[in-house]
């Protein structure tokens, strides 16, 4: 089902940025398609274009995907800079403990 649809909606964008193409592949197969029947087109125009619920179901659930895609991203790069301000304090505290460690041996008996 989701092939389908995105084959679907691959062949609407082809149908909307490449409108002069499709209009020439549509006009050729009804030149043809009518000669078979004796009849003489002489020209053919796209006009207006409906798409039906199937179509508008179709894009909605592809900008639904998108959505859910790139708020995965987002959680995936967020848990990741919290990794690594993790690493970051961890290192920070561990530099610290060194030093009040190197600090009080240093101090000794003196505190």
């Amino acid at each position: 089902m989701a092939n389908a649809a995105s084959n679907f909606l691959n062949r609407f964008a082809e149908l909307i940025t490449q409108r002069e193409v499709v209009s020439a592949r549509i006009r050729e197969d009804l030149l043809a398609r009518a000669r078979e029947f004796n009849i003489v087109l002489e020209d053919v125009s796209i006009t207006h274009l409906t798409f039906g619920q199937e179509f508008t179901k179709a894009v909605e659930q592809k900008q639904i995907a998108q959505q859910d895609a790139e708020r995965a991203k987002f959680v995936v790069e967020k848990a990741e800079q919290e990794r690594q301000a993790s690493v970051v304090r961890a290192e920070g505290e561990a530099e610290a403990a060194s030093l009040i460690t190197r600090a009080l041996d240093k101090a000794g008996d003196k505190l």
